[in-house]
């Protein structure tokens, strides 16, 4: 199993669970991962990732971690500074318009979405609310160009297209699409060369299905439009994604492993959750395995069974335990004091 991995984590795009994922791999297999200093969750976001936001990181004697995962504005130069050189580059894509209505909701506090009613008052005059001068506009724009480092607010040329789609297919072996996430599953198990368990997952961060908004036909075009770099990225890279199983997998071979995935996936459910799936917050009964509420979504959540066993309660419980809770397990636990 490949053991050095760099997950550009893009915002809202399911990554939470591609991370819990790793965290789950990380800890199984006591491997080391490069925390933000002071062990926040994110390496200094916006700012371009610099090596120096690592906790432990020495320019004099360059320790290489296994996992970088965190939030960060990609920047490969940096990156290569604290990872090995055969270290494995993936991230995960979602279609912006489905971004962009998840974004409006999550990051509603920010300056560009704050004052807007709604999404579609927002784009009948975008520049009445948004501004490229201000530090929290990512959110609002082209979100996903931004984490891979770009300018949200290039003009959307021909030839810059090209450089960027090149540019990210240079730093990367695989781009997952969050729409087709259990083959997407599959081809990191494959890659990777994973089990089947290590990519079981029960779906993180995601919200209650009633603060979902329908957009209408003309909507889903302003978002496009708005989001230009954001669409001809997705849409690149979804196309290359089903190459990849035609060329690499087959389709039959594919819907096998879903299958098995799927299946595995039930099986987890019935030996470790309470009732048939994830529950509104507020119905969340462990305190520590309630995920961040942000914005106006509603994010919900999981409960165990009661009465598993010690092994069985570990392992379902490390399925559920959101990111914040586990990233911070995890840095207390890779930056013990060391006993005298």
């Amino acid at each position: 199993p490949r053991t050095d991995i760099v997950f550009l984590k893009v915002h809202k795009s399911a990554s939470s669970t591609v991370m819990n994922i790793l965290f789950r791999f990380g800890e199984t297999h006591n491997l080391t991962f490069a925390f933000p200093v002071g062990g926040g969750n994110q390496l200094y976001y916006p700012h371009h990732f610099l090596a120096r936001f690592v906790q432990g990181f020495s320019p004099r004697s360059p320790q290489r971690f296994n996992i970088l995962c965190h939030h960060m504005r990609f920047l490969q130069p940096e990156v290569q500074k604290v990872v090995s050189s055969s270290a494995v580059y993936f991230s995960i894509l979602r279609n912006p318009v489905q971004l962009m209505e998840s974004s409006f909701m999550y990051y509603k506090a920010t300056s560009a979405f704050s004052r807007a009613q709604s999404l579609e008052e927002f784009l009948s005059q975008p520049y009445r609310y948004y501004n490229p001068a201000s530090g929290d506009r990512h959110y609002a724009r082209n979100l996903m160009a931004f984490d891979f480092g770009f300018n949200p607010d290039a003009e959307v040329s021909t030839k810059r297209v090209h450089l960027m789609l090149k540019a990210i297919e240079a730093s990367f072996d695989l781009l997952l699409i969050s729409e087709y996430f259990d083959e997407s599953m599959v081809l990191l198990k494959e890659m990777l060369c994973w089990d089947l368990d290590s990519v079981v997952f029960f779906p993180l961060n995601s919200r209650d299905s009633n603060t979902k908004a329908t957009l209408s036909a003309s909507t889903v075009e302003k978002i496009k439009d708005w989001n230009r770099l954001d669409w001809e990225i997705y849409t690149h890279f979804n196309r290359t994604f089903w190459e990849r199983i035609d060329r690499d997998f087959g389709r039959e071979r594919m819907q096998r492993e879903v299958k098995a995935l799927r299946e595995r996936q039930a099986e987890l459910a019935r030996i470790c959750l309470q009732g048939t799936g994830s529950v509104a917050p507020q119905d969340i009964k462990d305190s520590s395995l309630r995920p961040l509420q942000h914005g106006s979504a509603k994010i919900v959540g999981y409960n165990i069974k009661q009465g598993l066993d010690k092994e069985t309660e570990r392992m379902c419980r490390r399925l559920v335990t959101p990111e914040l809770q586990y990233s911070s397990a995890l840095y207390k636990k890779q930056f013990a004091p060391k006993r005298p």
